[in-house]
């Protein structure tokens, strides 16, 4: 009987390392889950600032940077050209932030789990 004890004990512990969250992360995954998470936002702000006008953009954006007054730094006639550049810039900008955490995740597991 011990020596079932121990065959299940030693699977036990693989199940164990199995679990451990030392798995690498996908940098091309992990990137494009944050372009596209960054895009949102920035199509989420365009929405905003269409719906609600230049006196509720300033309200949310004063509020939620608490206090922050932003009515000077509003513009409100941004070309469609301008915000489908800023859209693409801010999917670059952060599909590389994500690859970036994920590439440093990665450097910092051990060798065997890479």
């Amino acid at each position: 009987m011990e020596g079932t004890d121990t065959i299940i004990t030693k699977k036990i512990q693989k199940l164990k390392k199995k679990i451990a969250m030392n798995t690498p992360i996908n940098v091309r995954k992990f990137g494009l889950a944050f372009g596209l998470t960054g895009t949102l936002l920035y199509v989420g702000c365009i929405l905003l600032m269409i719906t609600v006008g230049h006196g509720g953009t300033v309200d949310f954006f004063n509020s939620l940077l608490h206090g922050l007054d932003v009515s000077s730094i509003i513009r409100m006639d941004v070309p469609l050209w301008e915000a489908g550049i800023g859209i693409v810039q801010t999917f670059i900008l952060s599909w590389l932030i994500g690859a970036c955490i994920a590439g440093f995740y990665n450097a910092t597991l051990p060798k065997e789990t890479r």
